[in-house]
């Protein structure tokens, strides 16, 4: 278990590191949509790779910050279940939810996600729009944020059977639904 919790620190950290690269991204893509409108309305130009960019950080934003999410237990789930069950019944759910519905979907993701970005990466595709930017970086987030995803979910598999064992204390919450 020792191998699987430094593992899961790394996955941990790894998570964090993408967390803060979609931190800029967010601040980033306010100054490009920013200088954008005032170019747009003051100089009347716009650019189509101004806007693709936007859409670009927008896609990075939330498939690189989607695993810190997880990490910091943060996902819309329904805690109904969870306010009426102990500690240690809610640790089972969560593995039974992450072996038998997480992993595999997020797996399948990747899995099919990868062959649409490797097409676009290989071919060199283009955006159809004049001064359009090049499309294999936008798709290139898609299996980027699912095997962060997959990566992140092992991680939080791994701390809830180290948890059991009464080797690490979670740092979850668990919010009691509003009556």
């Amino acid at each position: 278990m020792g191998a699987l919790l430094v593992f899961s620190r790394a996955v941990d950290r790894l998570t964090v590191g993408f967390a803060v690269v979609a931190d800029y991204l967010v601040l980033i893509a306010v100054l490009v949509s920013a200088g954008n409108a005032l170019v747009r309305y003051t100089l009347n130009m716009s650019s189509n790779g101004l806007l693709e960019i936007q859409w670009y950080m927008f896609a990075a934003i939330v498939l690189l910050g989607a695993s810190y999410t997880l990490r910091k237990n943060e996902h819309v789930r329904v805690d109904v279940i969870y306010s009426l069950i102990s500690e240690r019944k809610r640790i089972f759910v969560d593995i039974f939810g992450f072996v038998v519905l997480y992993l595999p979907v997020i797996g399948y993701l990747f899995v099919l996600c990868f062959p649409f970005f490797w097409r676009s990466f290989v071919s060199g595709e283009t955006s159809m729009n004049a001064g359009g930017l090049t499309l294999w970086p936008a798709k290139l987030m898609l299996p980027l944020g699912f095997g962060l995803l997959f990566l992140q979910g092992l991680s939080e598999l791994i701390k809830r059977f180290a948890a059991l064992q009464g080797l690490i204390v979670l740092e979850t919450k668990y919010e009691k639904p509003l009556q």
